[in-house]
């Protein structure tokens, strides 16, 4: 897994939170209630994140929240569901992931327990995140997408 250091810049969000277990849920969530919300608030065609809240590994699955979250303008307001927050900028450690929803767990264990230790990096408390671009698309017969998986550093 190759790993590079970026600069982000701080990111206003609107977010809607599913609580559960972590896993094919997820997918979805974006995909059932997510998606369908953005399409309703003209929110289609702009970088959206991931960001796990907690860590499955010591959160009972059943209280393991998730936001899926879409930038917008600084002024916006979001109504009930949603809800706004900023993703905070700073260095972080990103690794490309390319693959389908079953496997970005692992991804993100073998992230945070191989690669990035191997890379050198120190890791300072802040949000995890998925971003997934713009143009973000999923292979209807695949189920493949892309994003980068990004965690704070110093």
């Amino acid at each position: 897994m190759d790993i590079k250091a970026m600069d982000l810049p701080p990111r206003k969000v609107a977010y809607l939170r599913y609580t559960g277990p972590f896993g094919p849920a997820i997918g979805s969530f974006w995909r059932d209630v997510f998606n369908p919300w953005r399409a309703a608030h003209g929110l289609m065609a702009r970088t959206t994140y991931g960001v796990a809240q907690d860590d499955p590994s010591t959160t009972p699955p059943e209280r393991c929240r998730y936001d899926a979250c879409v930038e917008v303008d600084e002024g916006y307001a979001a109504e009930a569901p949603a809800a706004t927050a900023v993703l905070p900028g700073g260095r972080y450690a990103v690794a490309a992931y390319r693959g389908d929803a079953s496997g970005i767990g692992a991804a993100w264990g073998a992230f945070y327990s191989q690669a990035l230790p191997a890379s050198g990096y120190e890791t300072i408390p802040g949000p995890c995140f998925e971003r997934y671009p713009a143009d973000y698309s999923e292979d209807a017969a695949t189920g493949v997408f892309q994003c980068e998986l990004c965690i704070p550093i110093k």
